[in-house]
């Protein structure tokens, strides 16, 4: 009996042995291993075999990302207050031994990492925003971002680590900063209108001014040719009266008829047309025999002074 139960005995521990003896690494993650305190070596994913009761898991370090969110305030150089909402994200270098040795033996623990690479990074802004001012934080978002990666990269690098991004989510000033801040927006975009609507309405100023330039200058274009037309045809009606009564007046001649009759009928022609196409005008004439008379002496008498104007 009892050598049965020493029999179940070595066999469960045996068992228990053969057990711790073989180690399953989870991927993304890499195994430290020592050897009485001393580092000895690391295990990768997957299924590994350690000394039992001589090689002990000292830490398991986790090569994915990992973030982090921070909030601080910070100093400008003109003595502004400035809050910061960052996103830190950052991960183990890579795989090598060295790196993985100094990932797990640089701190003693996750958390005095995360107080050293958080105030690591907390300084390294205020001393940028610190140089800076107020009016300049909000536009160079992305040099702080490229400040901050270039300080960290270096320290990072001698913990084992790598900065993979940096993320300023929210900046934001004092409520009286921000308010002052938001009526100077508004004043600019007040006065931006204005120049704007200053500028459509000179814009649409000098093209209705210009519109009302062409036009008049296709007005005077259209008054110069129809001029031109109304002389062109003054001239033609012109020659023809003239070439009219120049037949009249050799017809007139060679039946011995005096030619003084034309420019009588010329005048009660322009009389007649004067009547017919006159607006509101009074025209007086004297109508009687001895006026008629003395209207045809005179136009007689003209024509003997100018007998070249009726043949002509």
């Amino acid at each position: 009996m009892t050598g049965q139960i020493l029999t179940i005995t070595i066999v469960f521990i045996l068992l228990i042995i053969i057990l711790s003896s073989f180690v399953s690494v989870k991927q993304g993650t890499i195994v430290v291993i020592t050897v009485f305190g001393k580092y000895r070596r690391i295990l990768t994913p997957g299924l590994n075999f350690k000394l039992p009761f001589i090689e002990n898991i000292y830490s398991k370090i986790s090569i994915q990302n990992r973030s982090v969110e921070l909030e601080f305030q910070a100093v400008t150089f003109d003595q502004a207050n400035v809050y910061f909402k960052a996103m830190l994200l950052y991960s183990v270098l890579d795989q090598q031994e060295e790196t993985i040795k100094n990932v797990a033996f640089k701190f003693v623990d996750e958390r005095n990492l995360m107080q050293a690479l958080i105030r690591t990074v907390e300084g390294s802004i205020r001393a940028f925003v610190a140089t800076k001012r107020q009016s300049e934080v909000l536009i160079l978002r992305r040099d702080i971002v490229e400040h901050v990666k270039e300080q960290l990269d270096v320290i990072l690098e001698g913990w084992g680590y790598h900065l993979q991004d940096l993320q300023l989510n929210d900046i934001t000033f004092d409520d009286v900063i921000m308010k002052s801040m938001s009526q100077v927006v508004a004043s600019n975009n007040l006065k931006a209108a204005a120049e704007n609507e200053g500028q459509a309405l000179l814009i649409t100023k000098t093209k209705a001014a210009e519109a009302e330039g062409n036009a008049i200058k296709i007005s005077a274009q259209a008054e110069r040719e129809a001029a031109q037309l109304r002389g062109q045809g003054i001239a033609l009606f012109r020659e023809e009266v003239a070439r009219g009564m120049t037949v009249a007046a050799k017809e007139m001649a060679g039946a011995n008829m005096d030619t003084s009759v034309i420019l009588f009928t010329m005048w009660t022609e322009s009389i007649k047309h004067f009547s017919e196409n006159s607006k509101g005008n009074v025209i007086f004439l004297d109508g009687s025999t001895d006026a008629m008379q003395h209207t045809l002496k005179e136009m007689m008498a003209l024509n003997l002074l100018h007998p070249d104007s009726v043949k002509k």
